[in-house]
């Protein structure tokens, strides 16, 4: 989808990219002077593979302020990215043959992060009917003694889902009963949240020695291009992830870190503004995809992400347009309404598409009209059946 937009755009044509997955904010200005600061002051050589101290200190002080949890320095480890963080606890936590539990929709990587470690992904469908979460009877029946791992993010990625502490707790009570499943829990999207206080599963009772939480600073901060995650987690899984790490990438960016620092520990008020724009923008997307006939969608409480189902347009068409899938209907869009959006198989609900509001209210008031009139063009009076 992202080499089409280019090439069409490349033509001259005008496609709006509601398909990307980050803030379209500039990273703050106390962020960036402090970057300036840190090459000034020397901090161009190789870090540690941990991440400096400062640094390490800075995560565990964000979440004991944040998160209610202590962690000592030594139970934390950064890395160019969330997404390393999550490959580094795959690769350490699961051996070949491992099950690993993935509720769908889920964040693309995580199935492929399992294949290369060897372990079978094993999927449970979360439907829209019940917001995209996972209920308890569906993970008590889904755990094997083969099971390892658990994956998942809240606020989700891609359908914005929360989870309420009561919910996290009666997965936990599941877990509690299968002492060898681990927890990997993603909460890049932590800040970006519309429904209140986030809930980490490491805060639930008798659960935080086996979680792996993952966390960033690209969302909360708008610094995606500066690559920087970290995991806190039991002290032998970090141990086990610098090894890895050291034969891997080392150090993450030495500026990045120093940068970080002051980031998690300034004040969030760029954050919280970023936020309620974030918000205003989900108001008008979903209001506006809810008056689309044959359109379902739920109101997410987190992230930047609408996940409408469109499998209502499946076997109908417009022109040379057949409607039979989630990929159909991407295509569709890109070419009829010249809107970019991501199918939702790849995040493995192929009833649904990611369309994502982290852009201007002008593009999104431009694409909301231009998805109506294409999809109005596949209604029963217009369309033929196949």
């Amino acid at each position: 989808m992202a080499k089409l937009s280019r090439e069409l755009k490349a033509k001259g044509i005008n496609i709006i990219d509601l398909s990307l997955g980050e803030p379209d904010f500039k990273t703050p200005e106390h962020i960036c002077n402090a970057a300036v600061k840190a090459m000034n002051e020397g901090f161009t050589k190789y870090p540690p593979v941990v991440g400096f101290a400062d640094l390490l200190e800075a995560v565990t002080i964000k979440l004991k302020r944040d998160n209610n949890l202590d962690y000592a320095p030594n139970q934390v480890i950064v890395s160019t990215g969330a997404k390393q963080s999550l490959y580094n606890a795959v690769m350490c936590v699961v051996n070949p043959g491992d099950e690993v539990i993935i509720p769908t929709p889920f964040w693309v990587t995580y199935a492929t992060q399992v294949q290369l470690a060897g372990g079978d992904v094993k999927y449970i469908r979360c439907g829209i009917e019940n917001d995209f979460k996972l209920k308890p009877e569906q993970l008590e029946a889904a755990i094997t003694p083969k099971t390892r791992l658990f994956m998942f993010s809240s606020p989700c990625n891609p359908t914005g889902s929360v989870y309420t502490k009561e919910e996290l707790e009666a997965l936990a009570a599941v877990f509690l009963q299968h002492p060898q499943v681990m927890i990997i829990s993603d909460e890049i999207y932590e800040y970006i949240n519309y429904a209140g206080h986030h809930t980490s599963m490491a805060q639930i009772d008798g659960m935080k020695d086996r979680v792996l939480l993952i966390n960033g600073m690209s969302k909360a901060y708008a610094m995606t291009g500066w690559r920087l995650g970290y995991m806190a987690g039991p002290r032998e899984v970090i141990q086990a992830c610098e090894r890895l790490q050291g034969q891997v990438t080392s150090g993450a960016n030495s500026i990045t870190e120093k940068a970080a620092v002051t980031a998690l520990l300034s004040d969030l008020g760029p954050t919280h503004k970023m936020v309620d724009a974030f918000k205003q923008r989900r108001e008008y997307v979903i209001g506006a995809l809810k008056k689309m006939p044959g359109v379902k969608v739920s109101n997410p409480d987190g992230a930047f992400y609408a996940f409408p189902d469109i499998s209502s347009f499946f076997g109908k068409s417009y022109g040379e347009h057949k409607i039979e899938s989630d990929v159909d209907m991407s295509m569709y869009l890109l070419h009829e309404a010249h809107v970019s959006t991501v199918c939702g198989s790849a995040f493995g609900d192929g009833d649904c598409i990611r369309l994502s509001f982290a852009t201007s209210m002008t593009n999104l008031m431009e694409a909301m009209e231009r998805m109506a009139a294409a999809l109005a063009k596949l209604t029963p009076a217009f369309a033929v059946t196949t």
